[in-house]
């Protein structure tokens, strides 16, 4: 009874060490069931799978065995972390992989393509491998839509100098107030200069949930960020948002480099409450600062999570 107790808290003990080695990157972890983790900084899926000997095999072939039966349980484990991962604000990958044969056979022949991170031998003889695979890449590339592109970025009001909104059409500017242009400088208030490099929306509070496909929406539900505004290069190759715990972790984050605008969400919405809301101004300003060097493009994009 000691004996078990000490292995599952040895257990314990390692996943707890991995979840406390990806946030002191400033990556965001997610737990999938049991056995699965969704890595969103590094862009990994990890499973883990426990093999225990066969007392009816051959000494000599008992701790092979366990391996194997590892192996076999990290990979249905895996199989179960990617479908539980959001797709979209209303579709998960077991969604997609229901509905489309030719996405269930992609799907099914990545997973075995998975590479081993870790094979721990426990004391009671036992074995834990943990494995892993790429959510972007190959992954991303079978489950993303292919229609990407084709939206157009709005014209941005001009914002006030002071509180950063945009300045009211019609409005007269009173004598000695300029205008800022939100593309072309810093932060309103932030005392860094130049155009942005990137976004950050602050979604603390918000039960937000992180997925493959996320968009943001203005209060009247037009799309201000999402596979209209992104090349789907870029969101293949690096996924179309990152996630953080932090403000200023993620304000420098390699994703959005040294000046990203920060919006503050208005709320997450969507059945699984992966897309957000911003406020009409804001999703002016997000555009605006968009036209000087295109980083919706490129998603440089991050969400700051509870």
């Amino acid at each position: 009874m000691f004996l078990k107790h000490s292995v599952n808290a040895l257990r314990a003990g390692l996943v707890s060490g991995i979840l406390a080695a990806s946030l002191a990157y400033g990556q965001y972890t997610q737990t999938v069931g049991d056995n699965g983790v969704v890595d969103w900084g590094q862009q990994k899926i990890r499973s883990t799978g426990i093999g225990a000997p066969n007392p009816d095999q051959p000494a000599g072939a008992q701790r092979a065995g366990a391996i194997e039966a590892a192996k076999l349980a990290a990979l249905r484990n895996l199989l179960q972390t990617v479908q539980g991962v959001n797709l979209t604000s209303e579709t998960t990958v077991r969604n997609a992989m229901i509905e489309n044969d030719v996405i269930n056979t992609k799907i099914q022949g990545i997973v075995r393509g998975y590479t081993i991170v870790d094979t721990r031998y426990m004391s009671d003889q036992s074995v834990e491998v943990e494995i892993e695979v790429p959510l972007n890449g190959l992954l991303a590339d079978a489950l993303l839509p292919q229609n990407f592109g084709g939206g157009r970025l709005i014209s941005a009001q001009p914002l006030c100098p002071m509180c950063g909104q945009a300045w009211p059409q019609g409005k007269p500017v009173p004598p000695g107030v300029q205008l800022v242009n939100p593309g072309s400088v810093g932060q309103p208030g932030s005392g860094t200069g130049g155009a942005f490099t990137g976004l950050v929306i602050d979604a603390k509070g918000l039960g937000l949930m992180p997925a493959m496909a996320p968009k943001v929406v203005d209060e009247n539900g037009n799309e201000v960020y999402g596979s209209r505004y992104v090349s789907r290069q870029y969101a293949v190759q690096q996924g179309m948002v990152g996630y953080d715990k932090d403000v200023n972790a993620a304000r420098n984050n390699q994703r959005v480099t040294n000046n990203p605008l920060v919006i503050k969400a208005v709320r997450a919405t969507g059945n699984n409450k992966t897309d957000l809301v911003v406020a009409n101004a804001d999703a002016q300003r997000i555009h605006g600062a968009a036209q000087t060097q295109n980083f919706l493009d490129k998603c440089r994009v991050m969400f700051i999570v509870d």
